[in-house]
């Protein structure tokens, strides 16, 4: 096989797995949020294996079948929003050796999604619940609770390169 339809047929699994688990994250709310989270290694994995570019596009054609097919909207906002386009994001910060200037773009990123997420729900669906919340408390709790999350994200990604992507290459 080629590597250009290697790389097609790859992507394509990648889509279609991210899609699946998009749409069940949906019909199970008490694990949606890392459900979801979950179908963002599959970019991850796509970054590893494919490249850039590809990943991108995975990105992009889950998250516009997700809303299209998903039952429940929610989940596929989520990883539009937060999830879907981590790996991409992380992957070019993780190339500026500064430590200080990694964290604070990550949380930048994550913050700015946070704010537009909100924004979205607070005055284009109009849910009231959203405008009577304290804004800065929960950005403040949402970014510790990232800063976990992207270290074992960076741990989950560790272990695939490690022990899964090599045993990819050597079968």
């Amino acid at each position: 096989m080629g590597k250009k339809t290697w790389k097609l047929a790859l992507s394509s699994i990648f889509v279609a797995l991210s899609v699946t688990v998009i749409c069940i994250a949906g019909f199970i709310p008490t694990g949606q949020l890392g459900i979801v989270a979950f179908s963002s290694i599959l970019v991850a994995a796509a970054v590893i294996e494919i490249g850039m570019l590809e990943s991108i596009c995975i990105y992009g054609a889950s998250a516009i079948l997700g809303m299209l097919l998903a039952a429940d909207k929610f989940s596929p906002l989520i990883y539009i929003f937060f999830f879907g386009y981590y790996p991409i994001i992380k992957t070019l910060i993780e190339r500026i050796n500064n430590l200080f200037y990694r964290c604070f773009l990550k949380l930048l990123s994550f913050n700015l999604a946070l704010f537009i997420f909100m924004l979205l729900f607070e005055n284009l669906l109009m849910m009231p619940q959203i405008k009577n919340t304290n804004k800065w408390i929960v950005h403040v709790l949402t970014s510790g609770i990232f800063a976990l999350f992207d270290y074992g994200y960076s741990k989950l990604i560790w272990f695939y390169i490690e022990r899964v992507s090599k045993s990819l290459r050597k079968g």
